[in-house]
């Protein structure tokens, strides 16, 4: 599987990152070089690489390939899990997106796994639910050359599960709308209704 990479041979700095663990330890009243925590700095390092990922990636990429199907009907994927770093606290967030889009005057579309793919590629940076939605729709819309998309995301933060307020199980839910979705009312009601009604 070939990812959507920006810069070939990119990877994180991990000697800074693990500088900053051990530091970070340390001020937590920690030892660093007890057994436990060890390898904690370089496993940290590991994940951020992973989780992360999205940093080297270009959205851009997933729409290279296009089908010209002649479709003008709605296209939707629901559920599609995600796990994101909130950028105030670095803790995660994580939940489902449901992606929706209409296809531009020339019908084609994109591979449906794309649709998951750019959820995915701007999941993995630090940043704020608020922005990954919009950020979703935009790329989907340019990307596809849609004449409208929808994006909803519904996710639980352990920023507020854990800390803070301690509200676990609280969902944050998010929406971004482009093009005929934004425009006509009609369009968008029955997208919301595909999504949280599915075909029933």
């Amino acid at each position: 599987m070939v990812e959507p990479t920006m810069h070939d041979g990119w990877r994180m700095d991990h000697d800074k990152i693990e500088r900053g663990v051990r530091l970070m330890l340390a001020g937590m009243g920690e030892d660093p070089d007890r057994e436990g925590l060890r390898e904690t700095p370089a496993r940290v390092a590991r994940a951020l690489e992973e989780s992360c990922a999205g940093l080297c990636q270009d959205p851009a990429l997933l729409f290279e390939k296009s089908f010209d199907v002649g479709c003008h009907e709605m296209v939707i994927v629901r559920d599609i899990p995600f796990y994101s770093l909130c950028e105030h606290h670095l803790l995660p967030f994580f939940g489902v997106a449901h992606v929706a889009y209409l296809p531009g005057e020339d019908g084609r579309v994109c591979g449906i796994s794309k649709l998951a793919r750019v959820v995915d590629v701007f999941a993995k940076r630090p940043q704020v639910q608020e922005q990954l939605t919009r950020q979703v729709a935009d790329a989907v819309m340019e990307g596809v050359g849609a004449s409208g998309v929808l994006v909803v995301m519904e996710a639980e933060h352990l920023c507020m599960t854990m800390r803070g307020v301690r509200k676990p199980g609280a969902k944050t839910t998010t929406s971004a709308v482009r093009g005929a979705f934004e425009r006509h009312d009609a369009t968008r009601a029955e997208a919301m209704s595909l999504i949280f009604n599915g075909t029933k």
